[in-house]
């Protein structure tokens, strides 16, 4: 009886959508389609040389990251830029959970979280940090796995999927409009480095405390990218 043929195995497939996501990823991440314009599926197959699918698969799963949003019977388009207002109802939502996390996660991190938590440090130090999306996409990537691991850490569920569902948010105000990177790796890695520290202690309160100031410096910098693009919009119009 001759042997059974094997089939091609799904990783082959797996990897075009998974290619086809990273690059229209990072085509919006680098504002190359402006806030509402439309996006055709069968366009952007055509552009990319691959069939329909794994770019309507890409778009489903982008939309998850609030970059863009379904529009009923016209397919997708690229979402506005958070508003200033908007800004800061997602702050205040994050520090609500984010806080509260923080100081329960020091009363039960581990050594094996502490090292995890420390090695996005050291990824946020050596990643690139622009200009564009594919120099920066992985300090990025280290700078949510810490947010997601020590919100996971405080042990509550609902508050750490809560939190899942507000961070694809964060995708909107990290669009490029302006440009330049990263331009605030150096404090943003200081202050994690700081929370880390109180980790360490499992001090509830400072770990609070830092992730309070880092929110809210986080808030001051989105306000004043957000002034900025405003401000060259009125500039260029």
């Amino acid at each position: 009886m001759a042997p059974r043929t094997v089939p091609p195995t799904a990783p082959a497939r797996e990897s075009l959508a998974d290619s086809v996501h990273s690059s229209l990823l990072a085509w919006l991440m680098d504002g190359h389609a402006g806030p509402g314009e439309p996006l055709s599926i069968d366009g952007l197959a055509r552009e990319l040389g691959v069939s329909p699918t794994p770019v309507r698969e890409a778009m489903a799963r982008i939309e998850r990251t609030g970059l863009v949003e379904r529009v009923a019977m016209r397919g997708y388009r690229v979402a506005g830029l958070l508003t200033p207002a908007e800004v800061e109802e997602l702050m205040d939502a994050r520090l609500l959970l984010e806080c509260h996390n923080a100081a329960a996660a020091a009363a039960r991190v581990d050594d094996a979280l502490l090292d995890r938590l420390q090695d996005t440090v050291r990824r946020m130090e050596a990643a690139p940090k622009g200009p564009s999306f594919a120099d920066y996409q992985d300090y990025h990537r280290a700078d949510n796995e810490f947010h997601r691991l020590l919100n996971r850490a405080g042990g509550n569920t609902f508050l750490a999927d809560a939190f899942e569902a507000l961070n694809g948010q964060v995708q909107r105000f990290r669009l490029r409009l302006v440009g330049d990177g990263v331009t605030d790796a150096e404090t943003a890695i200081e202050e994690h480095g700081a929370l880390l520290r109180a980790l360490r202690a499992r001090d509830g309160d400072a770990a609070a405390d830092l992730m309070r100031e880092h929110l809210e410096a986080v808030r001051s910098r989105a306000l004043a990218d957000s002034a900025a693009v405003g401000h060259r919009g009125a500039h260029d119009s």
